[in-house]
């Protein structure tokens, strides 16, 4: 959005997208916390479970680099391979050299990232699925006020 254009045209937003906003907020943060205590449950962090689910849906040539993975989480470099660290040093991921470029580094879930992957995603994809139709009706309501 152009910061010139929202100052000097600011949006007038009615009372029902006032409520769509704050009830959307509400939904994606208890999406987010549900995620978080489920990640919690396994000993792992926040950034670590969407580290294991960003790496297992990488699918551009392969498995993801580290830069990948860093653009993927929108994180620093530097933050992205202490993260890798953290989870190669739980046994979850494993690091290869790319097969053109020795000096890139490539990431895998190993079987114990997969199965704990797995385990969080069903929980995180039934928790969506509730939350769903919430999601749903806001869709509808902000169409309809158009």
């Amino acid at each position: 959005m152009d910061k010139n254009n929202q100052s000097r045209h600011p949006p007038v937003l009615t009372g029902a997208e006032y409520q769509a906003l704050a009830t959307f907020r509400h939904g994606v943060r208890r999406y987010l916390a549900f995620a978080a205590a489920g990640a919690r449950s396994v000993g792992l962090t926040s950034h670590q479970h969407q580290a294991l689910l960003a790496i297992k849906t990488h699918h551009p040539a392969g498995a993801p680099s580290i830069g990948d993975l860093a653009n993927l989480l929108l994180v620093k470099h530097h933050s992205a391979v202490e993260l890798v660290s953290r989870l190669v040093k739980a046994g979850l991921v494993q690091r290869t050299s790319a097969d053109d470029d020795r000096r890139k580094v490539m990431m895998s879930l190993t079987e114990a990232g997969e199965a704990i992957l797995s385990a969080l995603s069903a929980n995180n994809l039934e928790e969506l699925r509730a939350i769903a139709p919430t999601f749903s009706q806001l869709l509808q309501q902000l169409d309809r006020s158009e």
